[in-house]
């Protein structure tokens, strides 16, 4: 008992660690300005396939790195995985680089929500009524910033869509996540490198653009990326996924804090009221989520 105590201790300060983690990102990426959005990403990129490549290498080993890719159709799946959370990470960056925090929030706000609608159309999961409530719910809260702005919020669209896609492909793929996330960069790492090289020699990269401090943090992108999914991945395997699930939602959150007080981006009651919806759409879906968990 006191070893399943543990356990879950260990579980929940991990994943609470990576939430944090993901949660003041937003600062991290800010603090690389002015170096070019499109140069952190082809570095984040790159730096992430190394930083895994050498990780894999050292926990299973070059022969158990190669094994899971002589499976038939593996090569095309994981590359179109990689393009899409490649996309994912891409939007984020750009978002926050053109100070749309908080429309990042709602994109990795409604994202679970998202994720849960493919598995009821693809993979035929049940719909349960709190599952339609937290989307109808959600479908509201964009719809309000639709009307308001009289603009489709197209960043927070694009993360939602572009992870539940991924998500779907994922959920065929049955791999610890540093493999997974190896062979997601492993085919866009050496092109990414090449348009690295282009940059920083043509003048255009992060070495003419940003002072030395900052292209130390360029360099440490990798293990900002990797840490994180290391934690999740280890909470994932102490506590329920429920609690795990619930537990994300801190990361918007703090972003959402850290763009309103500490970026001073515009922050109007209708957009509360867009938040405040989907959050109760959230708190209808986890509610629902722990109750059919606990049955």
């Amino acid at each position: 008992m006191d070893q399943e105590k543990k356990k879950y201790r260990t579980g929940l300060f991990c994943s609470l660690s990576c939430s944090v983690l993901w949660g003041v990102l937003p600062i991290y990426w800010q603090a690389l300005r002015p170096i070019e959005s499109s140069v952190i990403i082809f570095y984040r990129i790159f730096l992430v396939g190394v930083v895994c490549f050498f990780a894999a290498l050292k926990i299973f080993g070059m022969e158990e790195i190669k094994k899971p890719l002589r499976v038939p159709g593996a090569k095309l799946k994981y590359f179109i995985a990689g393009v899409l959370i490649t996309a994912n990470w891409s939007i984020y960056i750009w978002a926050v680089n053109a100070d749309h925090v908080i429309q990042t929030c709602i994109g990795y706000y409604i994202e679970p929500l998202m994720v849960c609608v493919f598995g009821i159309i693809f993979f035929r999961e049940k719909l349960t009524r709190h599952k339609l409530v937290a989307f109808l719910l959600a479908c509201i809260g964009v719809v309000i910033i639709l009307v308001h702005f009289m603009e489709v919020p197209f960043i927070a669209l694009g993360l939602a869509l572009t992870f539940a896609i991924y998500a779907a492909i994922k959920k065929s793929i049955e791999l610890p996540a540093l493999l997974s996330l190896l062979y997601e960069t492993m085919f866009l790492s050496p092109a990414a490198l090449v348009v690295v090289i282009y940059l920083e020699a043509t003048g255009k990269g992060a070495l003419g653009t940003g002072e030395p401090y900052q292209y130390v943090l360029l360099l440490m992108v990798g293990f900002v990326t990797a840490v994180p999914l290391g934690l999740f991945a280890a909470a994932a395997n102490k506590i329920p996924m429920v609690t795990l699930g619930i537990l994300e939602y801190v990361s918007p959150s703090i972003s959402l804090v850290i763009g309103i007080f500490l970026l001073k981006e515009p922050f109007d009651m209708i957009q509360f009221l867009s938040f405040a919806v989907i959050w109760i759409g959230l708190a209808v879906f986890s509610l629902g989520e722990y109750r059919e968990s606990k049955r």
